[in-house]
């Protein structure tokens, strides 16, 4: 019961983090947290060490557990690492993923390109875990330690990266025609092409956010 409680918990706590309910530094408290879902304190401890594995939150001394407010450094660096996991998981997947998954996928790509047609100049919102381009390719790859590493612990902090640091402006539709290309060499099963256009995918992703970010804004 105990271990179900905690499940629930860690799934509400985790989704109104990676949304931005529960901004990065806010500090989570667990007797509150207990007293406001009206539960024990023994699930709350549970669910918030879970968050502490996922690199979501983290204990800062002499002022309890907080969630985490990556810096810019943070989100270059997780940006490194996901390149070559990406990469790798890309070229599994072109071989992998069964016609329903590449059909699916397909669909979802197609879903978020009408979404952006009516805001071309808009973010690239991929809210639903479920329908996120990236998620699908790693649950594709028929690898479960790197689906797991990149699911479970890059996609939410990447997400928290995105809610402390914002998104690029005018990056969303350039990144959805990316996808598109990476959607192609997934479709063709050219394992070479899935990887090379994800990589760039990728690359391409870090250095709009260092030009955002060293370009001075004018109000």
């Amino acid at each position: 019961m105990r271990s179900n409680q905690s499940a629930s918990i860690y799934e509400k706590l985790s989704r109104a983090i990676l949304q931005g309910d529960i901004p990065p530094g806010a500090k989570l408290s667990e007797p509150a947290l207990a007293d406001q879902l009206q539960v024990s304190r023994a699930p709350v401890r549970e669910a918030i060490r879970r968050l502490q594995e996922r690199g979501i939150v983290v204990h800062v001394p002499n002022q309890g557990v907080r969630v985490v407010s990556p810096s810019l450094d943070e989100f270059l660096a997780i940006l490194d690492v996901r390149e070559a996991l990406e990469a790798m998981a890309c070229r599994l997947a072109a071989a992998s993923m069964s016609e329903r998954e590449i059909a699916e996928l397909q669909e979802i790509v197609a879903m978020h390109g009408r979404a952006l047609e009516a805001d071309p100049a808009g973010p690239y919102l991929q809210q639903d875990f479920d329908t996120d381009f990236h998620v699908r390719v790693a649950r594709g790859c028929g690898n479960p330690v790197l689906t797991e590493l990149l699911c479970d612990q890059f996609y939410p902090r990447l997400k928290l990266c995105r809610a402390r640091h914002g998104s690029v402006k005018g990056r969303g539709l350039v990144a959805w025609r990316e996808h598109v290309r990476i959607m192609e060499a997934l479709a063709e099963r050219d394992a070479e092409a899935a990887e090379f256009t994800m990589r760039r995918h990728v690359r391409a992703a870090r250095a709009a956010l260092i030009a955002a970010t060293s370009t001075p804004r004018k109000d």
